[in-house]
């Protein structure tokens, strides 16, 4: 019996399941990829762009060129999801499926705080950091500031990362002495999820390059006739440039489709990422993962939203659906693993990984700041924007090879 299986984005969770699950299915299933845009821009890269060290053509691809051969990708806009009837309906056409995998993402809502939408530049998105890049070259003095507009936020280390490569962007043009750069945010530390250690290293990673942090700064509203940021309990701040990571939020149609909790996010089974719905997945950032410990007293943590995350959830899922399709048991599951480096400019980075899902709260080791680890994200980008095939596979060989000397698990 031919089985069809829909994938819903295609980002990094998408392409992962779609190549997988074509690797994994013999030809007579369909493995179909639907994916508003042609091009894929790829996240990480988004800061390099920022600072001019990439142009936006250099970290883009034809969504077709990443997949493997057998995968149909649809361009196409979603339209509405029925779970119900198992039908997925785009702008042309309606959908059947016999399995549905949801990679949606986050949507970035920068109408959520008033003020903020006229006032910030965002490297959140390709346009946006090209903007950035653009207006940093008006910059000759003042307070830049970089600041986390809301929780929960995807790239949990982008804005610590931004604040140390723009505060090397300037060092660069000998412009660091006139322009000072501040991170705001409403999280106790950097990371919370990640525990003390990491915090505390990245607070030191911070002060060494003289970049004045501010915890538990909730962003209510930006003046943009003021430049002044307001915060809840706290004195307006002055700025001359505002970098925000903005409010995110699932897309509506996935509330629309009864797929969302109270807080907006698709809830899953930590382990198989499987939904309350028979055969529904959904993995990477549009999931909501509780993970043990608790953030405060009323808060618990949750999984941060990240592609090294949204990668392995991917393979689990593409894996179980495969086994079931074959008629085994499926034994895959994932295991919380995760790991992160931190840009932290000069050509340095710094890398933590750990066990999101140990009793009784994240376990996380950090790594020394070096060279080594700002080569392994320039590997790991050239990798995934290899096209499939001879190149791609040569590359993966390559950060294997990278991944024993380092010490990094990774998961191909």
């Amino acid at each position: 019996m031919t089985m069809r299986i829909l994938i819903l984005g295609g980002g990094v969770g998408g392409q992962v399941a779609a190549n997988e699950l074509r690797r994994r299915l013999s030809p007579e299933h369909r493995v179909t990829l639907i994916e508003r845009d042609t091009r894929h821009a790829f996240a990480p890269s988004f800061l390099w762009v920022m600072t001019g060290d990439r142009q936006p053509q250099h970290v883009t691809r034809n969504v077709r060129e990443l997949v493997r051969p057998g995968v149909e990708v649809i361009t196409a806009e979603i339209r509405r999801i029925d779970v119900a009837n198992r039908r997925v309906e785009t702008g042309h056409e309606s959908l059947a499926y016999d399995y549905l995998v949801v990679a949606l993402g986050a949507e970035l809502a920068l109408d959520a705080i008033p003020g903020l939408a006229s006032a910030a530049h965002t490297f959140y998105t390709l346009d946006g950091a090209a903007r950035l890049r653009t207006a940093l070259d008006g910059v000759g003095g003042g307070t830049v500031a970089v600041v986390v507009s809301a929780l929960p936020y995807k790239c949990p280390g982008a804005p610590h990362e931004a604040a140390m490569l723009l505060a090397d962007f300037f060092r660069r043009r000998r412009r660091r002495h006139t322009v000072d750069v501040h991170l705001f945010t409403p999280e106790p530390q950097p990371m919370p999820v990640a525990g003390p250690v990491l915090g505390e290293a990245v607070q030191q990673m911070l002060a060494r390059r003289r970049i004045g942090f501010h915890p538990s700064h909730k962003l209510t509203a930006v003046n943009p006739d003021t430049r002044e940021l307001l915060f809840d309990g706290k004195p307006p701040v002055k700025y001359d440039l505002l970098a925000a990571i903005p409010p995110h939020r699932s897309p509506a149609l996935v509330r629309d489709a009864g797929l969302a909790n109270e807080s907006g996010w698709i809830p899953v089974d930590r382990q198989t990422l499987a939904t309350r719905h028979e055969h529904v997945y959904a993995i990477g950032d549009i999931t909501a993962v509780a993970v043990p410990g608790r953030w405060r007293p009323d808060v618990p943590l949750m999984l941060p939203k990240a592609g090294v995350f949204a990668h392995a959830e991917a393979l689990v899922v593409a894996r179980r659906i495969a086994a079931e399709i074959a008629g085994v048991a499926a034994t895959d599951t994932f295991c919380g693993d995760g790991f992160c480096m931190l840009e932290a400019g000069e050509d340095l980075a710094g890398v933590a990984f750990g066990d999101f899902f140990a009793e009784p709260s994240p376990r996380v080791e950090v790594r020394s700041i070096g060279k080594a680890w700002h080569l392994g994200k320039v590997l790991f980008e050239w990798w995934w924007l290899a096209p499939w095939g001879i190149r791609r596979r040569a590359l993966k060989a390559t950060l294997t090879i990278g991944s024993r000397i380092y010490g990094i698990p990774t998961t191909f």
